[in-house]
């Protein structure tokens, strides 16, 4: 279970403001629920949740079993929302992956060559059995031509190419239904495919294939993830207070100025949860000079760089602590005779507490310093907690954003610098 505290954050908020952005929440999830509000085409994320194919996640996991008994190393191939879901799953529940499993290795989000080269040096060492490693590669892209994953591929694919006798599968296509590049290769070579639904944007794919199947490779079990997310759609279809009193103490404290919302968390599997959250909201929100930017830290390593800035820079932010309940508890403190460090006073205290009391201090400095905070708090750090904040973030983005006026859905503002980045390359 997930429970949300708004409470530090609405005491910044009158109540007539909170009221009337309650009302806009409200109005916005019937616009959700009733699919007639701007970009609603694309609300496919919802219809996989409320008609679940347990076919298709069974095809993944079979394939997911087949390349964790054979592979070293498992490549995703891809850029934002066609990596950053699956990573934020497998880096928050299995962080150290490649101990039952293969190396899960990232590609194609960005264009630097010399990581492209070092990727493939690293590829070519051999396993620790002193075998040449056996590598397989998600590419992930409905258009196929996108310039990073599409480059990032074509030399990777070459590679193995090269490398192996049949690469028919070791090569998995997640892409469109017809049409697009990857389509073409799949016809020639009969590489396995998973279908990226017309009405899921990319952002909104985690419980898609583009995310399943990397998540389901790394030893994650999908259908308590995907189930659990099915389970809070119905709870939210039939209570969303939850969501209406979140979506509304951020649209009023946006309203009051508030231009940064701050993500944070003291658990640093955690971090690349933050990371699909910058996109799904930045991405969602951002739009005709409106919304708050989506920042992101890792505490209590970054209250040594950023804890200065918030607790007394500019109060135009929110911060959005994001927590765990229920944590590993066998690391404990143990006691030294000549105590150096003067730690014995931490003695028989886990690192999890200590953790905690580092959280709660932190709160609450920086709510008495001027910063409205909410905190999300998971039961525990499973799939199935994973699965219902999934769903909770991307039902809140749509709310949220429909209080702003804005399409969740579209971003427009992409094309702009691609435009700009194919003319200096070039393309005709």
């Amino acid at each position: 279970m997930i429970e949300i505290d708004i409470s530090r954050a609405r005491s910044f908020v009158k109540e007539r403001a909170y009221n009337d952005s309650y009302e806009k929440a409200k109005q916005a999830f019937e616009q959700v629920k009733q699919r007639n509000g701007a970009g609603s085409e694309w609300l496919g994320w919802r219809t996989l949740l409320s008609d679940p194919n347990d076919a298709i996640l069974e095809q993944l996991d079979s394939l997911a079993t087949a390349i964790r008994e054979d592979a070293d190393v498992f490549i995703v191939c891809g850029i934002g929302g066609s990596y950053l879901g699956a990573r934020a799953v497998i880096d928050a529940l299995s962080p150290f992956f490649g101990t039952d499993g293969p190396e899960i290795l990232y590609a194609g989000n960005q264009m630097s060559g010399q990581y492209l080269d070092e990727l493939i040096g690293y590829l070519e060492e051999p396993n620790a059995e002193g075998e040449s490693k056996s590598v397989y590669l998600n590419v992930i892209s409905k258009s196929g031509t996108t310039l990073e994953t599409a480059l990032s591929f074509r030399i990777l694919r070459n590679w193995m190419e090269d490398r192996f006798d049949d690469i028919s599968e070791r090569i998995v296509c997640t892409t469109s239904e017809e049409g697009g590049a990857l389509n073409e290769l799949i016809k020639k070579h009969g590489f396995p495919k998973f279908i990226i639904p017309d009405d899921v944007g990319g952002r909104f794919s985690v419980l898609t294939p583009v995310g399943l199947l990397p998540i389901a490779v790394a030893g994650i079990d999908i259908r308590s993830l995907f189930y659990e997310a099915v389970s809070k759609f119905e709870a939210l279809e039939e209570d969303p207070e939850p969501v209406l009193e979140y979506a509304a103490v951020k649209h009023a404290l946006y309203e009051q100025g508030k231009a940064i919302d701050l993500f944070t968390t003291f658990e640093p599997q955690l971090n690349a949860l933050s990371g699909w959250l910058q996109q799904l909201l930045g991405e969602s929100e951002g739009k005709e000079n409106q919304g708050m930017f989506p920042a992101k830290a890792t505490y209590s390593t970054d209250l040594h760089s950023l804890g200065q800035f918030v607790q007394e820079g500019p109060r135009n932010m929110m911060e959005t602590f994001i927590q765990v309940d229920s944590m590993n508890e066998q690391v404990e403190v143990q006691a030294e005779d000549e105590d150096h460090d003067g730690l014995n006073y931490l003695e028989g205290r886990s690192f999890h507490d200590i953790n905690s009391r580092a959280l709660e201090g932190t709160l609450q400095a920086h709510h008495e310093g001027g910063v409205p905070c909410v905190v999300l708090t998971l039961d525990k750090l499973n799939a199935q907690h994973i699965g219902e904040f999934i769903y909770l973030y991307e039902l809140l983005t749509a709310v949220y954003c429909y209080c702003l006026d804005v399409n969740p859905f579209n971003q427009p503002g992409v094309e702009f610098y691609k435009k700009e980045m194919y003319q200096l390359l070039g393309k005709q």
